[in-house]
């Protein structure tokens, strides 16, 4: 059964409360299957410098391909990060930030997928994440 945006943003706040704290939703899904989400700017995820700080972009990443994982399956509440790697590669600058979600590969037992993160209004990722869901059995 396919979510809409709203239920999958829903479904993620109620199962990963920091998600609900920090603002995050789904924006989109477009015609590539790509998965858009938003992490709204807040001033508690500042660190010295005025940049946003590396555990609030983790977040919204493994948060946006949970996201992703809901959308490929449907309702699969038991699907847990099993690995997850990110590389900064850019300073974000203290806008909303924004993740789009590849999966690269749907399995049985996982789903591997790629997110980069961007400042709004950004045209270069600040960020790439990789990360590997493990699936509950059907």
């Amino acid at each position: 059964m396919t979510l809409s945006v709203s239920e999958i943003t829903d479904l993620i706040r109620q199962g990963v409360p920091l998600a609900g704290e920090t603002g995050f939703f789904v924006e989109k899904v477009d015609a590539q299957g790509r998965v858009w989400c938003r992490q709204p700017y807040r001033e508690n995820q500042l660190r010295p410098g005025g940049t946003l700080s590396g555990p609030s972009m983790m977040a919204l990443a493994d948060a946006a391909m949970y996201a992703a994982v809901l959308h490929r399956l449907g309702r699969v509440e038991m699907a847990l990060t099993q690995n997850f790697h990110i590389n900064f590669l850019s300073r974000p600058a203290p806008r909303d930030l924004l993740a789009a979600v590849d999966v690269i590969k749907m399995g049985r037992r996982n789903a591997v997928m790629e997110a980069r993160l961007y400042s709004e209004g950004g045209e270069d990722p600040v960020a790439h994440a990789t990360g590997t869901y493990s699936l509950p059995p059907a």
